[in-house]
């Protein structure tokens, strides 16, 4: 890619779709039409600032026309004074977005872990049969967070009114018939996710498909914003203070605790610093939905937590970074966000107490690794989406170089929660390292697959007794806890208390609360190539030993399987335990630290391949 601009021009399509992002240009130097009098005089811009608006400028040439042609990355590299090549490195780093030339209608359909247990593989055989390969109105996709409805499938349409429809669950004439019919969008019934809904024990879960997630009032109604009134009561000492007496553990996998983290950016408050609260939407771990769940279905919540999490950090700009397969839980909470809004419950004196804080949505375009804080930082600065060194460490330098504090979106439902009943309270629910209430993603062969509440503490078994037990076969073969970032475990393990310091003791994890059954119909074998393909996709490739350790741990996995080994079986599984460990230690972040975690469980718990 070029340096410099080219001679490509966008299109007028393409122009307005940038300038409804940006506005209209106000010279030559920005894009605009060349006015020497003034511009041949002086340079005006200084757009540097606006870099961070790179990633929406994208996903809007992506959503008029179907795919970024070099005139219109040229158009954005104007508007924006973003170099070409950096341009060019943003846009092609992100599975969302194409640089070749694509349909305006194109159908997602996943063929992950949890759909290919619910007959992922032979949705994509019809199509291809009936359709054509994957590649033009069709692409295969890693999982698209509908675990519970698979199999599934998105359809993008793009042009000035950009659409996108979610079929879960997805059968070929229906994919076919979107495809052709360029029908409305259909919102998902986030009631039929959560089996429990309605249940009077029910906290996190509680006020899903019983309260109107666009309504405030509804939200309102139901004891929404009361604990940020008491928050407000307390200040940011007290608040912290209870959330460190919760004992708070993280939900989005690193279990750091909450109140730690709040309490460090607190103490560095210091004149001419900036901090930011930022959530972590990008729930991309395969097997995971709960966090959209939460997003469709209780938006307000979310935005309470982030809220009160200013208030204790002192931070006055918030940023919800949300995945890009997200259409649904995107246009909720960006409705909550303008209600909100609109209403003095964000913005600059939130209920008269002075507290200023206000937040912006902003989307992901399809990249696992942003979900790893450091990229999620990048990513929203309008860079390609690649971890940090640290330290140091989000609340010293974070996004944009300032003190940040990063929850997930489970994490920040609980919040208002700990504000109400109080810190200590809370931390007597669940067990002594393990508190307060937990969301589980049921999927896979489980009668009733769905978003799961209990306090800390029963057993894996009676968390799938909750769902209605096993289906498929009735039999058990393996579950996998934590996604393809966690582990395997045997149905003897059933008894294993679902809690973190549980999990440990068998080495295996809870992560993003993923339980997903697997029968013995299913090719064990099969679903590991598929985690390996994962994660040989969705590396960045920033460092080398994930970079390569990822492709060579495939790459083995195809020679076992097809049972064509380099030399004996036994060497290919020790390489692949040794390059399991390569990663592990060396890899800059989690992903390529727990690339093998999955695939090494399964290896040491079942003889998969013989010696």
């Amino acid at each position: 890619m070029d340096i410099h601009l080219t001679a490509a021009q966008a299109s007028a399509g393409e122009r307005a779709a940038v300038d409804a992002e940006l506005g209209q240009p106000e010279s030559g130097w920005d894009g605009g039409q060349r006015n020497i009098g003034t511009d041949g005089r002086a340079a005006f811009g200084g757009h540097a600032a606006d870099r961070h608006r790179l990633l929406p400028v994208l996903h809007a040439i992506q959503s008029r026309i179907g795919w970024i042609s070099p005139g219109a990355l040229n158009y954005a590299c104007q508007r924006l004074d973003v170099p070409p090549a950096e341009a060019h490195g943003v846009a092609s780093f992100y599975g969302m977005f194409s640089l070749a030339p694509r349909p305006a209608v194109v159908a997602h359909v996943c063929d992950d872990i949890a759909c290919l247990t619910r007959g992922a593989a032979s949705l994509c055989a019809v199509l291809e049969r009936k359709i054509g390969p994957p590649g033009t109105t069709w692409l295969r996709s890693p999982c698209l967070g509908l675990c519970e409805r698979a199999p599934a499938a998105m359809v993008t349409v793009a042009g000035e009114t950009p659409r996108e429809r979610v079929l879960a669950p997805a059968d070929p004439d229906a994919v076919q018939r979107v495809l052709r019919d360029d029908a409305e969008p259909d919102a998902l019934d986030t009631q039929l996710s959560v089996p429990q809904a309605g249940r009077p024990e029910l906290r996190l879960l509680r006020r899903i498909g019983k309260v109107d997630p666009s309504s405030l009032d509804d939200y309102r109604g139901a004891g929404g914003y009361e604990a940020l009134r008491k928050a407000i009561y307390l200040g940011p000492e007290g608040v912290v203070r209870e959330v460190i007496e919760s004992r708070l553990l993280g939900r989005g996998g690193a279990a750091f605790p909450a109140g730690k983290k709040w309490e460090t950016l607190l103490k560095a408050c210091r004149p001419g610093c900036t901090h930011y609260i930022v959530c972590n939407a990008d729930e991309s771990e395969p097997g995971t939905f709960k966090d959209r769940v939460l997003m469709e279905g209780d938006p307000f919540a979310i935005l309470e937590g982030m809220t009160i999490g200013a208030l204790a950090t002192g931070a006055q700009q918030g940023y919800i970074y949300i995945r890009g397969e997200y259409p649904l839980a995107t246009r909720r909470l960006a409705g909550a966000i303008a209600s909100a809004r609109a209403r003095g419950f964000l913005g600059d004196d939130i209920f008269g107490s002075g507290l200023r804080f206000d937040l912006e949505l902003r989307r992901g375009a399809g990249a696992y690794i942003c979900g790893e804080e450091t990229a999620l930082f990048n990513s929203i600065e309008g860079y390609r989406g690649e971890p940090r060194n640290k330290p140091p460490y989000p609340t010293e330098a974070g996004l944009f170089h300032q003190p940040t504090a990063v929850n997930n979106v489970e994490t920040l439902a609980n919040i208002p929660e700990i504000i109400l009943m109080g810190g200590a309270a809370y931390a007597r629910i669940g067990t002594a390292h393990s508190t307060g209430y937990k969301l589980y993603c049921l999927s896979g062969h489980v009668a009733r697959p769905g978003v799961y509440e209990v306090p800390f503490g029963p057993t894996l078994r009676e968390v799938i007794g909750l769902a209605g037990g096993i289906a498929g076969s009735g039999r058990l073969q393996a579950v996998l806890l934590g996604g393809a970032a966690g582990a395997f475990v045997t149905p003897g393990e059933l008894d294993t208390p679902l809690t973190f310091e549980g999990t440990r003791a068998i080495g295996a994890t809870l992560g993003s609360g993923v339980v997903m059954l697997f029968d013995d119909t299913v090719d064990l074998k099969r679903i590991l190539l598929r985690i390996a393909a994962f994660f040989r996709d969705e590396t960045c490739g920033q460092c080398v030993p994930c970079r390569i350790g990822a492709v060579r741990q495939e790459e083995t996995l195809h020679r076992l399987v097809a049972d064509r080994p380099l030399g004996s079986t036994a060497a290919e599984l020790a390489t692949l335990r040794e390059m399991g460990q390569a990663m592990r230690d060396a890899s800059i972040c989690g992903l390529g630290q727990t690339a093998s975690s999955a695939i090494e469980s399964a290896l040491n718990r079942w003889s998969l391949f013989h010696e």
